[in-house]
C-alpha cells in the first residue's frame, strides 16, 4: 500500500506559494515558471486526493443507509461509484510512484532499428506510431525532432519529444530493446521473422538544471532537412547536427523553422544525453566522461510483441502480459507502464 502524505504536500505547496508573494518573484521569469509548474502539480495531487476522500465518505454513508433500508437503485449506485473509485485510487497510487528527480519533466525518445534491414526499420516505425498513439490518448503533445527514413520502408532513426506532466516519469520504464515476432510482409515466402529495435528515453533538461558544456568540445554541422512535413524542408540548410567530441554523442534536429531554433533544441537534447551518461557513470563533471565507450550494444529485450503463431505482448521484467496485440500497438500501454512503476518500487 502506497502512503499518500497529504500533510507534506500541503507544506510544500505553502512554501512555494509564499515565494510568489515576494516582490522580486516575477522578475526572474524562468524561476517563476518553474515554481508555478510545481504549484499546479501539487494542487492537482491534493485536489485529486480530496475528491477521492469525499467520494469514499459518500459511499460509506450510502452503504450505511442500505444496511438500514435496502434499496435496489441505491445499491446499483454504490456499486457503480465503488468501481469508479477503484480506478481513481489506482491512478492516484501510480502518481505517488512518480517521485524521481526528473519524473515531472518532458521526455525525449529516440528509436533505432536493430540489424535486419527493412524488417527492423518497419518495426521501428511501428513503435514510433505506438508511442504517438499513447501520447495522444493521454493528452500529451508529440513533436518530431529528427527523422531518417528507411531504405524501403520504416525508419532508420527518429527522435521526438513527448511533453506534459510526468511524461518522463511514465515513460522511463520503456527504455530498452523491444522484440517483434511476426510473419514478415516483406518476405515473399511468408516466413516468420524476429526483429529488434532500441528505445532511448531521457528527461528534457529544464533551465533549473545546470549542465556545463565546453563549446570547444562540440562539432556543429548544418545540412538540409530530410524529414516529412514543414514548409522549409529541403529548401535551406537549417538542420543541425551536434557532436560532443569527448563522448562521441551525436544529436540532430530538423523540426524547427530556423537554424537557430534547431540548434537550441539540439543543445537541449545533448544536455539530456550528457546528464544521463554522467549519472550512469557517477561522474562529477562532464570532462570525466572522456573516453567513455558509446557504441550501441544490444542487450536482452525488455518486452516481446508476438503476432504469430499466437498473439501476446509480454514484459520480461514484470511478467505483465496481454493477448490483444492490436490494442497495444494502438497505444494501450498504461498496463505495462503501471506494472513497471510498481515493480520498480518493490525492487
Amino acid at each position: 500500500m502506497i502512503h499518500f502524505d497529504l500533510i507534506s504536500l500541503k507544506s510544500q505547496l505553502k512554501v512555494l506559494e509564499e515565494q510568489t508573494t515576494k516582490q522580486d518573484f516575477w522578475e526572474d521569469s524562468k524561476n517563476s515558471s518553474i515554481v508555478l509548474k510545481q504549484i499546479n502539480s501539487l494542487k492537482s495531487k491534493i485536489e485529486n486526493y480530496t475528491k477521492i476522500d469525499t467520494e469514499i465518505n459518500n459511499v460509506i454513508e450510502m452503504s450505511e443507509l442500505l444496511n438500514l433500508e435496502p434499496d435496489e437503485e441505491l445499491a446499483k449506485e454504490v456499486l457503480k461509484t465503488t468501481s469508479t473509485l477503484e480506478k481513481e485510487i489506482e491512478k492516484l497510487e501510480i502518481t505517488t510512484l512518480l517521485s524521481g528527480k526528473y519524473d515531472n519533466n518532458n521526455a525525449i525518445l529516440t528509436i533505432h532499428p536493430g540489424a535486419g534491414g527493412t524488417e527492423a526499420q518497419d518495426w521501428a516505425e511501428m513503435l514510433y506510431r505506438m508511442y504517438t498513439r499513447w501520447a495522444n490518448a493521454n493528452n500529451y503533445e508529440v513533436k518530431e525532432l529528427d527523422y531518417l527514413e528507411g531504405d524501403e520502408a520504416g525508419l532508420k532513426s527518429v527522435t521526438f519529444s513527448i511533453s506534459g506532466d510526468y511524461a518522463y516519469g511514465y515513460l522511463k520504464g520503456e527504455m530498452g530493446v523491444h522484440r517483434l515476432v511476426r510473419i514478415s510482409p516483406f518476405d515473399s515466402g511468408g516466413r516468420r521473422h524476429t526483429s529488434f529495435a532500441s528505445i532511448e528515453i531521457l528527461p528534457e533538461i529544464t533551465e533549473d538544471i545546470q549542465i556545463d558544456i565546453n563549446l570547444d568540445d562540440l562539432r556543429v554541422d548544418t545540412y538540409r532537412a530530410s524529414g516529412a512535413g514543414g514548409q522549409h524542408i529541403n529548401k535551406t540548410s537549417s538542420a543541425i547536427r551536434i557532436t560532443h567530441i569527448p563522448t562521441n554523442i551525436v544529436v540532430a534536429c530538423q523540426s524547427e523553422r530556423s537554424q537557430i531554433q534547431n540548434r537550441e533544441t539540439a543543445m537541449k537534447m545533448l544536455k539530456s544525453k550528457l546528464l544521463n551518461l554522467k549519472e550512469k557513470e557517477q561522474k562529477d563533471t562532464i570532462d570525466e566522461l572522456k573516453g567513455v565507450q558509446m557504441d550501441i550494444a544490444w542487450g536482452s529485450q525488455i518486452r516481446s510483441y508476438v503476432f504469430c503463431p499466437y498473439t501476446l505482448v509480454k514484459d520480461h521484467r514484470t511478467n505483465y502480459e496481454v493477448g490483444n496485440v492490436a490494442a497495444v500497438m494502438d497505444g494501450d500501454l498504461n498496463g505495462f507502464i503501471d506494472s513497471y512503476l510498481k515493480f520498480n518500487l518493490a525492487k
